[in-house]
């Protein structure tokens, strides 16, 4: 079950409650699901009672156990509890699960995406677009990479973009090493805005403007290489300035950036040797042992579509950058488990794990390539 999905389900919920009588509200047209908060229970949490509460002239709480016989009996969902003021936390059952991976295998790493565009392609889609975006950047190293992303975030969620710089002739340096090459000239130039990202009402242009690298670490940034470089600008903030060292190059755990590769090509490494050992994937339920395991992974899956929306609608690639780091993680704490030990027979669970660690890859790999970085099949 995805995000969207449950919130489908949370809606259903409030809507039968308001049809029995049991609470009168206007049933709202859409409902948040988030992963809990650290020392949070269940898959997902959402906070509808606490949005209900008043127009109800109810207290949360009591908004929350209304809603909890309707949200407990649904399918899919294997269990229900209310925290705090009121919100109610939700655990997936094993079939939901299965549902999800076996839905991100079909996509692939266009799992999230909101229609079938290329990464990174400039041309309209064959489906038609909500919306135009225009978006200009400096000729400066980092505000054009992440305009590039950020373009291809909000294609990916189906708007048309257009990008625009003042020459529309980037650095070749930053071409070759960033990856920023042709962006048209636009013209009129774009009047001075405020920093970050910026709406000219006469022009209709986003303007990007986020701190940009001093020309004194020039030379250090185009050092660490393509992949390494958009790292080092995309990860923190707009806001914040870029930590341009050879740490973004180290193979080491301190160094997320390797983490999230290492994780991908960790993903690619136990396909093949399952292949070697005669089984491939399969989604199903995964055994009790790594029970944890699937709830630390699944949540985050599910969560993909979210975050790409949401980085693609505050034109945050940081938000995509973290996400990548948080799945990497739980996935290279899975891993272990996938493949039988000594001599043991590859289970149904060995296929269904494989399953949930192909998926984990497929939004590595998805996330990657938007921030247009390699994933590589070997590290």
């Amino acid at each position: 079950m995805t995000p969207v999905e449950l919130s489908r389900t949370v809606l259903c919920a409030v809507r039968r409650a308001v049809e029995g009588g049991e609470l009168s509200v206007v049933v709202p047209e859409t409902v948040s699901v988030t992963v809990p908060g650290a020392g949070g229970w269940g898959d997902y949490a959402t906070n509808i009672a606490l949005q209900l509460a008043r127009p109800a002239g109810e207290t949360p709480r009591h908004v929350a156990e209304l809603l909890l016989p309707h949200l407990a009996g649904a399918q899919g969902v294997s269990g229900v509890e209310i925290t705090g003021p009121g919100f109610l936390n939700i655990s997936l059952g094993s079939t939901a699960s299965t549902s999800l991976v076996a839905e991100i295998l079909r996509r692939g790493p266009r799992y999230g995406f909101v229609d079938g565009r290329t990464i990174g392609d400039d041309s309209p889609p064959n489906t038609p677009v909500a919306h135009l975006v225009r978006l200009h950047a400096s000729d400066e190293p980092r505000a054009l990479v992440v305009m590039d992303v950020v373009a291809r975030l909000l294609r990916s969620q189906g708007a048309d973009v257009r990008t625009s710089c003042e020459t529309g002739s980037p650095e070749p340096a930053w071409a070759t090493v960033l990856g920023v090459a042709g962006v048209a000239p636009q013209e009129p130039a774009p009047l001075d805005l405020d920093p970050d990202f910026n709406l000219d009402p006469d022009l209709g242009l986003e303007v990007v403007r986020p701190v940009p690298v001093p020309t004194s670490d020039l030379a250090g940034l185009l050092a660490l290489g393509r992949d390494a470089a958009r790292w080092a600008l995309l990860h923190p903030a707009a806001h914040d300035r870029p930590r341009l060292t050879a740490d973004h190059l180290v193979q080491r755990e301190s160094n997320p950036l390797f983490r999230v590769r290492y994780a991908y090509a960790r993903t690619r490494a136990v396909s093949r040797n399952a292949a070697d050992l005669g089984f491939t994937a399969r989604p199903g339920d995964v055994q009790e042992a790594t029970t944890s395991l699937r709830h630390e992974v699944t949540p985050l899956l599910a969560d993909h579509p979210r975050v790409l929306s949401r980085a693609a609608a505050h034109r945050a690639p940081d938000l995509l950058a973290r996400h990548l780091v948080a799945v990497a993680d739980a996935t290279l704490l899975l891993l272990p488990a996938v493949l039988p030990l000594g001599d043991e027979k590859p289970l149904a669970a060995h296929r269904a794990r494989l399953a949930l660690a192909e998926a984990a890859g497929a939004v590595l790999a998805g996330g990657l390539s938007l921030l247009g970085i390699d994933g590589p099949e070997h590290l």
